[in-house]
């Protein structure tokens, strides 16, 4: 339930509504995703959820990856002698230029808030994110995107370590099998943050 949800005191976190997810050209789209009908679904709802955010006044985060700057991915050593994340995208060639972009209407709008400095899973990852949030006093955090199991579950558990309250818009995600995201859903969520979905959140929204 959405009852002690303000306005205020709340963002709605887009993580990665970028070309490397949502276009059937992108990397990882083209390398991990098994399951293309969430994915589908997912951008739809995400697309519901941020034309409801702006008509009504809530407060957007658009909380993506742009390593363009960085084109021999520098900051994750080439690839060389590091684990996980930071070996796997510079070997993938991932979040440079044309994966990097965004589409409407996923495209920040002006008054928009736009992360920047991240250097990890979670989006709250040495970046401009937790400083934004503080400033306006905002301690509600509704997280939708790509993908469920890795950067938007690690995005819930910083949350929570760091003392907001995070809700998984579950319609709103998806990973790359369907049962990574229902293992999120059922095991890992309500350790962290709650549930909710798009028809509950716009609704709450729209009200």
């Amino acid at each position: 339930m959405l009852h002690d949800i303000t306005r205020e005191r709340s963002a709605l976190i887009f993580i990665e509504f970028q070309q490397e997810w949502i276009s059937d050209e992108g990397i990882l789209q083209q390398k991990v995703i098994k399951d293309r009908e969430p994915f589908r679904a997912a951008v739809a709802n995400g697309a519901r959820i941020i034309e409801s955010a702006r008509a009504n006044g809530w407060t957007v985060v658009h909380a993506g990856l742009d390593l363009s700057a960085d084109p021999d991915y520098l900051i994750f050593n080439g690839g060389q002698n590091v684990l996980g994340l930071r070996q796997a995208i510079p070997r993938a060639g991932a979040w440079q230029d044309k994966g990097a972009g965004r589409v409407a209407p996923f495209a920040p709008l002006k008054g928009e808030f736009v992360v920047t400095g991240r250097s990890g899973a979670s989006v709250l990852k040495n970046s401009t994110l937790d400083p934004f949030l503080r400033n306006r006093r905002i301690d509600s955090l509704f997280f939708m995107g790509f993908v469920t199991h890795v950067c938007v579950e690690s995005s819930l558990r910083e949350a929570h370590d760091m003392g907001y309250n995070g809700y998984l818009v579950e319609d709103a995600c998806a990973a790359f099998e369907r049962a990574q995201h229902e293992h999120v859903r059922k095991h890992v969520v309500h350790h962290f943050g709650a549930e909710t979905n798009t028809a509950e959140l716009t609704a709450f929204m729209e009200g």
